[in-house]
């Protein structure tokens, strides 16, 4: 298992291999899914009860740094 900011786990093993928090069954997709579709935080930590404002933040956190590395191109209008 290899970790990224302490929180973020890679496991190919876990959740057919995508990035989850701690090492436990929730990805940080589904913790960014529910983010995009406006459940706030704190509604998060509330369905989730074993995560910590610093799972979200680093969730956050690890698909900005992800953005950052992709080279995207820009269409003028």
């Amino acid at each position: 298992m290899q970790y990224i900011h302490d929180r973020i786990t890679l496991d190919p093993h876990l959740c057919g291999g995508k990035p989850t928090i701690r090492g436990l069954r929730l990805t940080v997709q589904t913790v960014l899914e529910f983010l995009a579709a406006g459940d706030s935080a704190d509604d998060v930590l509330e369905s989730y009860p074993f995560l910590e404002m610093a799972d979200i933040q680093a969730c956050l956190r690890f698909a900005s740094e992800n953005l950052a590395r992709q080279n995207f191109i820009s269409f003028a209008a």
